[in-house]
């Protein structure tokens, strides 16, 4: 089995290739699957408990986003073969969607950066099918008439990957809540992705993102929204590894 207990939650202990693989594989068994990618962020809401430790129950797939989480895999003995982003997952996404004709849907983003985001994408992948794209407006989860408009959309468009970029814990939620009723095979909550690849925000340079720095670059993007994420919640981790280092020890 891949699946290994890590800090307060499982992971898959999967290569990019093999969750590539594995994404193929719940693809074609069409069981409205979804895929979850725990950075350091997510593991500190997972601990203060609530909707998102249902999200993690239910997951398919879990896919760990972040160089500091590999790190501690590796002092717990325990090591996570690689670190799988979401922005890295999902343009290797988009070319196996491109070769194998499956059909992806966007939603996300603000006005218009789904839809630009597909144009970019499509002409890097040749024979990428995006169906259909959305950008909800604030507060659309609150307003039953926008998110009956959402669904339908989606189910009319009939992707085989939903990829939806709100934020944790909305985007995780969402799927959580209407995978049943939208019948995609797979969706995957992937935050800023649909921002990166419609060159709305810049990724941090490969050489920050290969040494867990991609977090400081981050901030110098939208200071405003993340200093206080990156510079004071995200602290938490550093307690949050030993005592889960203890509870190993303790057992």
């Amino acid at each position: 089995m891949s699946r290994i207990r890590f800090m307060n939650t499982e992971v898959d202990n999967l290569t990019m290739q093999e969750a590539l693989n594995a994404i193929d594989d719940l693809i074609m068994k069409n069981c409205n699957a979804y895929v979850v990618t725990p950075n350091v962020d997510h593991i500190i809401q997972l601990e203060r408990g609530g909707e998102l430790t249902e999200v993690y129950k239910h997951a398919n797939l879990i896919l760990t986003d972040g160089k500091p989480l590999i790190w501690i895999s590796k002092w717990y003995r325990t090591p996570i073969k690689e670190k799988i982003s979401g922005s890295d997952l999902f343009p290797q996404l988009c070319a196996l969607a491109a070769k194998k004709r499956y059909r992806m849907f966007f939603l996300g983003a603000a006005e218009g950066v789904a839809a630009k985001a597909a144009e970019n994408l499509k002409k890097k992948y040749h024979g990428l099918q995006v169906v259909g794209t959305y950008s909800p407006p604030f507060g659309f989860e609150n307003n039953e008439e926008e998110m009956n408009k959402i669904k339908s959309i989606i189910k009319a468009s009939s992707p085989h990957i939903l990829i939806v970029g709100l934020g944790c814990p909305k985007q995780e939620l969402f799927i959580l809540h209407h995978r049943e009723e939208l019948g995609v095979p797979i969706s995957l909550g992937l935050g800023a992705s649909l921002d990166f690849e419609a060159g709305n925000i810049k990724r941090a340079p490969r050489w920050m993102a290969n040494h867990g720095l991609e977090w400081l670059y981050r901030i110098t993007q939208d200071p405003k929204r993340l200093a206080k994420r990156y510079l004071i919640d995200d602290r938490k981790i550093f307690s949050l590894a030993i005592k889960y280092k203890k509870a190993s020890f303790s057992k």
